[in-house]
């Protein structure tokens, strides 16, 4: 396994929106999308021993969430080139591990997801034990003066009426129905020329011309797929997908009110020198979106997702900015997705609203029978 394709678990989660040549690993170990009953771990990998009974498309999630709380890579754990094996001690050790979390929380917390790899770790591959020493800097917590009522937090309709407005008002809403974008994208002290199009109904390609080759993930508003040079396309998993839709349907002006459920407010949150209002976006069965509203200029200025795990949940954080005027609303010019390994920043350069696209611009390529099998074995 080359360097790159050894990465793929942890990597994955960072370039999963452009880079797709960096998790040809992981796209390849995903269940088919072909709407049969979704494949457990067993039948999918090979030494499947803890996560017997998880969805297959659940297993390379978990172990990106492993692999970013203790700050390791796949072959910390696995053999390269035998991801089944045994051989390596940490990988037993981190059954008992993962059994031992699972017991914690059935056994204390009635089975519900409180402590995980990340409670102990927290970056590291050994639990830090001791607590540190503070710095120069340190203060501490201040509590409320006995009597003392926190400021009454604003509504949720309140919040939303503000962004609203900011984008461009209620005719601004739904006015965009598809977005040609080019630019440059920066990862790793590199830039990389990036294309990409958006369409209504939660479709969009991303193509990232790699020194090798077009990278492209897409979404063509049910499946998502990735494609990266010298391989046929591969599918995402349903948590994947279910991500890039709805990094999709933010990058047009969305209708919050028809994205969820339920739009809760919760505590305000600083974000370096700005002061932002919080509110949690509720969708029945899947974890909420949290955004982050500017409270001076009403714009949205992050939103974070979740990708659940039987271990945790995995977050991806969007910081949008450089908000420009387009066909009567604003949009963000500028956005970086961070994770746990990592992140990277696409700045705009050119933008067109409403051009004309062509559906098959989002839909896989035909490929060859004879995708790579095997898996972590865990």
């Amino acid at each position: 396994m080359s360097n790159g394709r050894a990465k793929g678990i942890r990597l994955a989660g960072v370039v999963s929106a452009v880079l797709a040549g960096a998790i040809g690993l992981y796209a390849a170990w995903h269940a088919p999308m072909d709407g049969k009953a979704p494949k457990m771990a067993e039948e999918q990998f090979k030494n499947i021993q803890v996560l017997k009974g998880t969805p297959a498309d659940q297993v390379v999630p978990t172990m990106q969430f492993i692999s970013a709380s203790l700050g390791v890579e796949c072959e910390f754990c696995h053999v390269e080139h035998a991801f089944d094996k045994d051989d390596k001690k940490p990988k037993q050790f981190a059954r008992n591990m993962m059994r031992m979390t699972m017991a914690i929380n059935k056994d204390n917390f009635e089975g519900h997801l409180e402590v995980s790899c990340n409670t102990c770790h927290r970056g590291s591959s050994k639990p830090v034990s001791i607590p540190a020493i503070a710095d120069e800097n340190f203060k501490p917590p201040m509590e409320a003066p006995a009597g003392e009522k926190p400021a009454a937090l604003p509504s949720a309709n309140d919040v939303v009426g503000k962004y609203v407005a900011a984008v461009g008002g209620k005719a601004a809403i739904g006015k965009l129905q598809s977005l040609s974008e080019k630019g440059s994208m920066t990862a790793g002290g590199k830039q990389i020329p990036i294309e990409i199009y958006t369409k209504a109904a939660g479709k969009r390609a991303s193509i990232a011309h790699m020194p090798n080759g077009e990278s492209i993930t897409a979404v063509d508003g049910h499946a998502g797929w990735l494609g990266s040079p010298g391989r046929p396309a591969r599918d995402m998993n349903s948590a994947e997908t279910d991500g890039y839709k709805l990094d999709a349907t933010f990058a047009l002006v969305p209708n919050l009110e028809q994205i969820f459920k339920e739009l809760r407010v919760v505590q305000p949150e600083k974000l370096g020198d700005r002061e932002t209002n919080v509110v949690l976006g509720i969708r029945d069965g899947m974890p909420p979106v949290k955004m982050n509203f500017d409270k001076e200029t009403g714009l949205l200025v992050r939103m974070t997702r979740y990708t659940e795990t039987p271990f945790g949940r995995n977050p991806v954080q969007v910081d949008f900015a450089d908000y420009r005027e387009l066909a009567g609303a604003k949009i963000p010019y500028k956005w970086t997705l961070g994770r746990p390994s990592g992140r990277f920043t696409i700045q705009v350069d050119q933008a067109q609203a409403n051009v004309s696209m062509d559906d098959a611009k989002f839909v896989k390529p035909a490929a060859p029978p004879g995708a790579p099998q095997g898996g972590p074995g865990h």
